[in-house]
């Protein structure tokens, strides 16, 4: 009886995990998007009367969609697939890495949550970033998603504390060299 149990345990396991990632990928594949269309929405703001109006149009469309239809949908099933796991197996919640990752899962939620008030301004016609804050904006969801992965894949090994500040480290040389090169462009 207690193998069957165990079995039945372990196949809840393995069923609420496989939904969670996968509906993390669709939760991510969302907050990538609905930032892309950030980005797109603030440059509308240097077109002329006529195109500016038929973008923003089409582009508030396309976030709600986006985000009605995948991103919140797909946080919420994230989440309720990840609770199950530690509701079936309450003991994760004593290892140090799934502390961790949860830190980084509730870092993500308030970056979602941003995302939605950003949505609700562009709604609103409201441009209060730049799209090249939003381009940077859009890159604390990646490092998210490398410290995630990292931090699950690797558990307790130091491995994913060099992996993610390696990442991390990676995307300040590239925005700093990007700056640079955008001041000397600027020069020209």
């Amino acid at each position: 009886m207690k193998i069957c149990y165990n079995f039945v345990l372990m196949e809840a396991i393995n069923i609420f995990k496989s939904l969670h990632i996968i509906f993390m990928v669709s939760w991510f594949a969302g907050l990538f998007y609905i930032v892309r269309l950030f980005v797109y929405f603030s440059e509308t703001n240097n077109l002329k009367s006529d195109n500016k109006q038929i973008l923003q149009k089409q582009y508030k469309i396309m976030q709600k969609r986006l985000w009605y239809i995948i991103a919140w949908p797909s946080m919420l099933l994230t989440l309720i697939f990840g609770i199950s796991m530690l509701f079936v197996r309450p003991d994760f919640l004593n290892m140090p890495h799934i502390q961790l990752k949860l830190i980084f899962v509730f870092i993500l939620v308030i970056y979602h949550v941003l995302c939605h008030f950003i949505y609700l301004q562009h709604q609103q016609n409201i441009i209060r970033f730049s799209s090249n804050k939003l381009r940077i904006f859009n890159e604390l969801a990646t490092v998210l998603l490398v410290s995630i992965v990292f931090i699950i894949v690797m558990k307790n090994s130091l491995s994913w504390i060099y992996g993610t500040v390696g990442f991390i480290s990676i995307s300040l040389l590239l925005f700093i060299g990007i700056r640079i090169y955008k001041k000397i462009r600027l020069k020209k």
